[in-house]
C-alpha cells in the first residue's frame, strides 16, 4: 500500500499520521446491512429497528456493525411522482427526514438508539441539491450563498430527477459543508452518496470528502453505483473508503446482454479480476450488495420474492466477494431469515477471508473454471477458491503448482463445511453448475 501517493506537499510530513487516520476509518471491508433490498423508498422506522435488532443479536458477534437508511427518508409519500412524493427539507435547502415515516425528532434519536447497540448509523443521498431548494433560492446554512449559486441546472441524475448537480465553485462546497455537518449532528457514520461514480463525478466528489473532513465526525464514503471507471483509482484511494466496480447487482445469474442493469452475478468475476490490484486497506472495490434470501415486502427492484440466486448460486457469491475483499452489506430482510441464508452470512471461516486475507487476485482461468487465490493475514497457508461458470456440473485438478504452492502434501480445509479434508498431493474436486469451493491449504 502507498497512501502517501499524491498527498498535497504540506501533508507529505504528517504523512503516516494521515494514512493510519484513512486506513482506521475502514480498516476492513464494511459489514452490515441497508434497506434497499427489501424496501426499497419505503422503509420506515419500526422496519428499520425490527431489521437491526435481528442484526445485533445474530451476526453483530461475527463483525456486521453498519445499518443503512437508503433512498427516499425525505419523502412522506414515496412511489408518487414528482412534489407528490412530498419532500421535506428545512428552511436552508436541506433534506430532512420524513415524520410520518420515521420519529419527528429526526435521525438523531435514531442513530443513538443503534449506537446504543454497538452499531453504526448509515445515511443514502443523491449527491447535489433539491430542485425545490434552487426553485424556491433558498440560503446555504452557514454561508453568504443561496442555492442559485450552487446548483448546475443543466445536470440532473439519469435515474433520479429530484437533485441539481453542483458548480464547482464556493457555493457547492458551501452547499455540502452544511448537509455533513447535519448529518453529523445526527451521528451518522457512513454516507452512500448515489449517481456520483457513473460518470464519474470528480469535483462532487472531492467535495463531500473536504465536507466530511470539515465535519469533524468519522464517516466512511461510500460512492454508488458502476461501474465506476477503473482509470480513476488512484483519486478514489484519496477521497473514498468505497466505491462501487458494477452497477446494482441483483438476484440474476448473467444479466441482459448488452446492459449494465441488473449488474448478475457472472459478471462480477471479470470486474472482481480487474479491481483486485486496487484492494487496498481504508478503500475497497465495492461489487455490491447481498440480494440473498427473502427480497420484499417492497424491494427495490421487482416484486417480492425469495432471491432467485440458487443455492450454489448464492455461496459462489459470498465467496467471490470474500476472495475480492468486497463490503458485505445485507440486503436481505432480515425479520424473515431463512436457515440457508443465515448460514451464509454466519461462517466464521468464510467472513475471515473477505476481513483478514492479503494478495488477493484471480490466479488461473481456463473455459468456465476460474480460481481466486489469498493469503491469510495470519499466515499459515493460503486460500484458495474454485469456480464453475459453466451451466453443468464438472470436476477441476490442479497439481500444487499450478496453484503457486510447493510440491508434496498439504492439509486441505474446507471452509464452508468447516470440516478438515486431510492432507492431499494435489486439488481435485467436483463443481456443480454455477458452483464454488473453498479451501485453506497449508
Amino acid at each position: 500500500m502507498n497512501c502517501r501517493r499524491s498527498l498535497p506537499f504540506l501533508l507529505v510530513m504528517l504523512s503516516p499520521l494521515y494514512c493510519l487516520a484513512a486506513a482506521d476509518l475502514a480498516s476492513t471491508p464494511p459489514m452490515g446491512w441497508n434497506s434497499w433490498d427489501s424496501y426499497g423508498l419505503t422503509v420506515t422506522e419500526a422496519e428499520f429497528k425490527a431489521n437491526v435488532s435481528w442484526l445485533h443479536e445474530h451476526l453483530q458477534p461475527l463483525g456486521w456493525r453498519y445499518v443503512v437508511v437508503d433512498e427516499g427518508w425525505y419523502l412522506r409519500a414515496p412511489g408518487q411522482k414528482g412534489a407528490a412524493q412530498g419532500f421535506v427539507m428545512d428552511d436552508d435547502g436541506r433534506y430532512i427526514v420524513a415524520e410520518n415515516r420515521f420519529s419527528s425528532s429526526g435521525f438523531k434519536p435514531l442513530a443513538d438508539w443503534v449506537h446504543g447497540q454497538g452499531l453504526k448509523f448509515g445515511l443514502h443521498i443523491i449527491r447535489g441539491i433539491p430542485r425545490q431548494a434552487v426553485e424556491k433560492n433558498l440560503p446555504i446554512a452557514g454561508s453568504s450563498f443561496h442555492a442559485a449559486d450552487a446548483a448546475n441546472t443543466t445536470d440532473t441524475c439519469r435515474w433520479n430527477s429530484d437533485n441539481y448537480g453542483l458548480n464547482a465553485n464556493a457555493a457547492a462546497q458551501a452547499y455540502y459543508d452544511s448537509i455533513i455537518k447535519l448529518y453529523a449532528g445526527w451521528g451518522v457514520d457512513y454516507i452512500k452518496v448515489d449517481c456520483i461514480s457513473k460518470p464519474y463525478q470528480a469535483d462532487e466528489i472531492h467535495m463531500m470528502s473536504a465536507a466530511i473532513k470539515k465535519s469533524g465526525r468519522a464517516m466512511v464514503l461510500s460512492l454508488s453505483p458502476g461501474p465506476t471507471p477503473i482509470e480513476e483509482a488512484d483519486d478514489l484511494r484519496k477521497y473514498a473508503q468505497l466505491w462501487r466496480i458494477s452497477d446494482d447487482m441483483w438476484d440474476t445469474w448473467p444479466g441482459p446482454a448488452g446492459q449494465t442493469f441488473p449488474a448478475g452475478l457472472v459478471r462480477q468475476f471479470d470486474r472482481t479480476a480487474e479491481w483486485a490490484p486496487h484492494i487496498e486497506v481504508g478503500h475497497w472495490p465495492d461489487a455490491d450488495m447481498l440480494p440473498l434470501g427473502y427480497l420484499g415486502p417492497r424491494p427495490g427492484w421487482g416484486k417480492a420474492r425469495m432471491s432467485r440466486l440458487t443455492a450454489e448460486e448464492s455461496r459462489t457469491l459470498m465467496t467471490l466477494w470474500s476472495m475480492a475483499r468486497s463490503p458485505l452489506v445485507a440486503g436481505t430482510n432480515l425479520t424473515k431469515m431463512d436457515a440457508a441464508t443465515e448460514a451464509l452470512y454466519s461462517n466464521p471461516e468464510v467472513i475471515a477471508v473477505d476481513q483478514h486475507s492479503r494478495e488477493n487476485r484471480q490466479l488461473l482461468r481456463s473455459g468456465s473454471l476460474v480460481v481466486w487465490k489469498a493469503t491469510p493475514e495470519s499466515g499459515g497457508g493460503e486460500y484458495l477458491a474454485v469456480f464453475n461458470l459453466g451451466d453443468r456440473a464438472q470436476a477441476a485438478s490442479y497439481s500444487w503448482k499450478d496453484l503457486g504452492l510447493p510440491e508434496g502434501s498439504h492439509a486441505v480445509r474446507d471452509l464452508w463445511s468447516r470440516k478438515d479434508l486431510g492432507s492431499a498431493t494435489s486439488l481435485k474436486t467436483e463443481l456443480p453448475a454455477h458452483g464454488t469451493k473453498l479451501y485453506r491449504v497449508r
